[in-house]
């Protein structure tokens, strides 16, 4: 299932498997039992002043780069995305997302990443319309909705989640751009429904993956009707 981004549309909803949710001391052993379902790692950095956590740091990563060939994306919630950039490159990170709002020139730190030879990404905070990626489309590869108050495990999802993704599918679509929608936050098998409906290409499922039986969850996911 290793993959980065294609040119098209995957044919079902893929999963970047958040590691935040695994059993944190036993993290090596957490990620062979459920990488045969997992398309991509998601890893979140939290430095203790953007959101209240401390989460994920570069010697980790590269200590569990190790221990899977699947894509590392690294989502740096953090108050200087720029100077953690290569720091986590040189740990191992693929793709590298950060938040819209963390900073003040999100264009050229997209294609500082791109420029790295890594795939960039932003996310986006459940306030934060998608107007403001009007300038950034052509140096995006991956989009992330956040779906609930960030840094928060085991919110419900915000209902305002579809609409965004339905509007970010359909300049992707009428563009003819290569980037990719992730949901991240509040996935229940209520709401991944609608965010499949909506047109979401991956979403970052972490009790959805660890605290279910992964290979009946990722058979429920194909089921899913999507766009």
């Amino acid at each position: 299932m290793a993959c980065l981004l294609g040119d098209d549309r995957p044919s079902m909803i893929r999963c970047s498997t958040s590691l935040w949710s695994a059993d944190l001391g036993n993290l090596a052993a957490e990620m062979r039992r459920v990488e045969p379902f997992s398309d991509r790692w998601h890893l979140d950095v939290a430095d203790g002043h953007y959101v209240h956590n401390l989460l994920f740091f570069p010697d980790l990563v590269a200590q569990l780069r190790k221990h899977s060939a699947l894509p590392f994306e690294v989502h740096l919630m953090v108050t200087d995305p720029s100077s953690w950039i290569d720091p986590f490159i040189e740990a191992g990170a693929d793709i590298i997302i950060f938040c819209h709002d963390a900073s003040p020139t999100p264009l050229k730190l997209l294609q500082t990443i791109r420029g790295r030879g890594k795939q960039a990404g932003v996310s986006l905070l459940i306030d934060e319309p998608i107007e403001l990626l009007e300038p950034l489309w052509p140096q995006l590869d991956v989009l992330t909705i956040v779906g609930t108050a960030m840094g928060i495990k085991g919110a419900g999802m915000d209902p305002r989640v579809p609409e965004k993704i339905r509007q970010a599918r359909q300049i992707i679509q009428e563009r003819a751009l290569p980037c990719i929608v992730e949901a991240d936050g509040g996935l229940r098998r209520e709401t991944v429904p609608l965010m499949a409906k909506a047109g979401v290409d991956f979403i970052v499922p972490g009790s959805l993956m660890f605290r279910e039986n992964p290979p009946e969850m990722r058979q429920w996911l194909a089921g899913l009707p999507s766009i």
